[in-house]
């Protein structure tokens, strides 16, 4: 806890009765979710000038709607659906097949997406402010004092309840709650800078083979050593520009996000990585002869770094095991996707898949920390352990989490209670009113690359 600051020396900028700290996925349908009971005020501050965090800063698909398979389940409703139905209203989404199996992945255009998050949240009566930094935390009682910064200065926000979804559990860090570094126990997971290309000949790459030409290509460069790739599989899809590709293959490992020094030089590694790969493709993959890198992701992506120590820890048990807890909040079907370093030092990616209905359910205290009475977690920061996290990450997932939290600090301050003490009945109930699902559904899902119009409801 650093507390640094003397804090009756700093404006304050407003008081709220709900402060979500980040506008990533999680942030956002938190946001969304405490703002629609229209009960009390909500806020939400982000860093950056834009939300949807990993959803527009360097991806374009969402995973974890659906369980993979053949016999695929939605397992994901509610603000989920919300955010899919208006982007689908603008014509900027279609389904696709992950590469390797993880399950149907919902295609969008991340531009939009950013318009459709502000139209959402500003349409729901947030506070909404970007450009801002939270720097630390100071608790008073029942009121935490926030300390941000931005281009005006310091100021403080006075918030009742917070939901930390901020990615790197900032406000736990600054709040002095516990948490976990992610490589003090097992490797962390790499990072990846992900690229777009335009000027692909989709029918010529389809037509010489596609994905599994592209795979056997990647394996013969990096055993010939004809290009210095830093790993033999990758992920190259098309987007909704029309001949334009998105591309998840840079892999950078050994360096933490939670230091300015080592975040740096990931961010040039994985630069230096991506024009590697550009030049792969130009030289060994038809129909990318003419293609060239047209973005680079506004950041280099961050898989994990704090993971807060909550109420409960979502373990690889809980997840293999299927386990469908009393107090579940959201389900998951996405396997363990744990990308790592190697033994010989070659990049590699672990995939376990969830066995039996292939769908587990995560508990309420995986999302409140330890001790706190008013604050929760939302995002890639929850309690989980390494391998459960590697599963539960996925944005439809984070966006469940965001939107259990939102409704908890709702209820938490109608019945003027701790956060541990919300009658997760009622909050399930509130779930389920919302769209929310929370059983494995009997339905197979159709999810061809329109199917969504069968499964995400109005």
């Amino acid at each position: 806890m650093l507390n640094v600051f003397n804090h009756t020396n700093i404006p304050v900028y407003c008081h709220t009765d709900i402060l979500v700290v980040g506008a990533g996925s999680a942030g956002c349908a938190a946001a969304l979710a405490a703002a629609m009971q229209k009960k009390y005020s909500v806020m939400i501050v982000e860093r950056y000038g834009f939300p949807g965090g990993t959803s527009t800063q360097m991806l374009d698909t969402f995973y974890g709607f659906f369980t993979p398979g053949e016999n695929p389940r939605k397992v994901v409703g509610g603000i989920p659906d919300l955010v899919v139905n208006t982007l689908d209203a603008s014509g900027d989404i279609f389904l696709r097949p992950n590469t390797y199996g993880a399950g149907t992945g919902v295609n969008y255009n991340p531009e939009k997406l950013k318009w459709v998050w502000d139209k959402l949240i500003t349409g729901a009566g947030v506070n909404y402010l970007l450009h801002s930094t939270l720097v630390d935390v100071i608790k008073t009682g029942e009121e935490n004092i926030c300390i941000i910064w931005n281009k005006g200065g310091f100021f403080k926000i006075m918030a009742q309840r917070v939901i930390d979804a901020s990615g790197d559990a900032d406000f736990c860090h600054h709040a002095g709650f516990e948490y976990e570094i992610a490589g003090e126990k097992e490797p962390a997971q790499s990072m990846t800078t992900t690229f777009r290309r335009s000027n692909v000949d989709l029918d010529q790459y389809e037509k010489d083979g596609g994905k599994k030409m592209l795979m056997q290509k990647m394996k013969d460069a990096v055993a010939t050593a004809t290009h210095p790739l830093p790993r033999k599989e990758g992920s190259a899809h098309e987007m909704n520009a029309k001949k334009c590709i998105s591309t998840v293959a840079v892999k950078v490992s050994g360096y933490s996000a939670l230091k300015a020094g080592e975040l740096t030089k990931a961010e040039i590694e994985g630069r230096r990585q991506a024009f590697i790969f550009e030049q792969f493709f130009k030289d060994e993959v038809p129909g990318y002869q003419d293609a060239s890198i047209i973005g680079l992701s506004h950041q280099i992506g961050v898989r994990e770094t704090r993971r807060v120590y909550g109420q409960y820890r979502l373990t690889k048990d809980d997840c293999m095991n299927a386990v469908i807890p009393d107090d579940i909040v959201f389900l998951c079907g996405a396997p363990i996707e744990d990308h790592r370093m190697g033994k010989d030092g070659e990049s590699e990616t672990v995939w376990q898949y969830v066995p039996g209905n292939g769908v587990y359910g995560v508990p309420y205290g995986t999302i409140v920390p330890a001790k706190s009475d008013t604050v929760w977690v939302a995002g890639r920061c929850f309690s989980a352990t390494h391998d459960a996290h590697a599963s539960c990450r996925s944005m439809a997932q984070t966006m469940s989490m965001g939107q259990a939290a939102g409704l908890a600090a709702v209820l938490s301050l109608q019945h003027d209670c701790h956060a541990a003490a919300v009658d997760v009945k009622i909050l399930q109930q509130q779930l389920l009113a919302v769209g929310a699902v929370l059983q494995m559904p009997d339905t197979v899902a159709d999810t061809t690359r329109n199917g969504w119009k069968n499964n995400f409801s109005g």
